[in-house]
């Protein structure tokens, strides 16, 4: 049986679309149409419903779908069971938060690479949350409280958080002693979806944590724009130690309320089948660990 053609049939079953199924694999979607038609006559089986609104999976399909990724994932395991590190070869998509990936994992990428020099990186940086299975991700790093469900989960810790302000901020507003100061200071709010949670201040209260509502002057949609409004003077923000690190080190930004840090922020390594991964995603998996090692606890 034609591995290829699982490979291709597996993309078409996981994003519902030969279109993409096709820019995804290099490849026209006529071409992934035929592959898939053949591998269909070769079986004596419809394993797809085709429509001009969607693609599904038939009974049949969904059966051999769980066979074919089976297959394909012992073939590639096969395949590098001998293969010194440096002879992995391949593509790894991966996506990471757009910090992470500037600040920590860019600057070191050719160390990567140059250990697996067969081995291409396919690198998203974005803070929204991509659906991994759909848009053909081999893991993904989420800093933050997971909403996934079916996918395999490597914990790799927390984060330890922080509250800063711009100089700027705390000549104008006046530095916070207390809780109750914050009354007459302002956020700037982080929210994915615009017009979600109202803005507030997490901070921990005994074994629990709370959040003080806080007004706000802004409202931004990742961590760059998060950062850049803080130093602008627009609001405080809590954000990883890490990231601001330099910042605090140059008087850019200055720590207040230190005995009131939100809760730690979980980091986590998610891919999508615990079975038979490729070694050149684990490879990646592993490397993106032990970059993120210094930091987490």
């Amino acid at each position: 049986m034609d591995l290829e053609a699982l490979r291709i049939f597996i993309r078409v079953a996981e994003l519902a679309s030969f279109t993409r199924a096709g820019e995804q694999l290099g490849l026209t979607k006529s071409s992934v149409s035929l592959r898939i038609s053949a591998l269909e006559a070769e079986l004596g089986n419809r394993l797809l419903q085709r429509s001009t609104r969607a693609v599904k999976l038939t009974p049949d399909g969904e059966q051999f779908l769980e066979r074919a990724r089976r297959l394909v994932l012992d073939a590639d395991e096969l395949a590098a069971m001998f293969q010194a590190p440096s002879a992995l070869r391949g593509t790894v998509r991966v996506d990471l938060p757009v910090s992470f990936a500037r600040d920590q994992v860019i600057p070191r990428l050719p160390e990567f690479l140059a250990a697996y020099p067969q081995v291409q990186v396919l690198l998203s940086t974005t803070d929204q949350r991509v659906d991994l299975i759909r848009e053909g991700f081999d893991c993904v790093l989420r800093i933050g409280a997971l909403s996934d469900s079916g996918l395999v989960v490597r914990r790799l810790g927390t984060l330890p958080m922080v509250n800063v302000a711009s100089p700027a901020y705390l000549r104008k507003y006046g530095t916070p002693r207390r809780l109750q100061d914050l009354d007459r200071h302002f956020l700037v709010h982080y929210s994915q979806k615009f017009g979600g949670e109202r803005p507030g201040f997490e901070y921990a209260d005994g074994g629990r944590y709370r959040e003080h509502p806080m007004r706000s002057l802004v409202t931004v949609n990742n961590t760059d724009a998060y950062r850049a409004a803080c130093l602008a003077g627009l609001g405080i923000i809590q954000v990883p130690r890490k990231g601001v690190d330099t910042s605090l080190t140059s008087g850019a930004l200055v720590e207040i309320l230190p005995e009131f840090t939100c809760e730690p922020m979980p980091v986590s390594l998610l891919q999508g089948h615990a079975r038979n991964v490729p070694k050149r995603v684990r490879a990646m998996m592993s490397w993106l660990e032990q970059i993120l090692e210094p930091y987490v606890r």
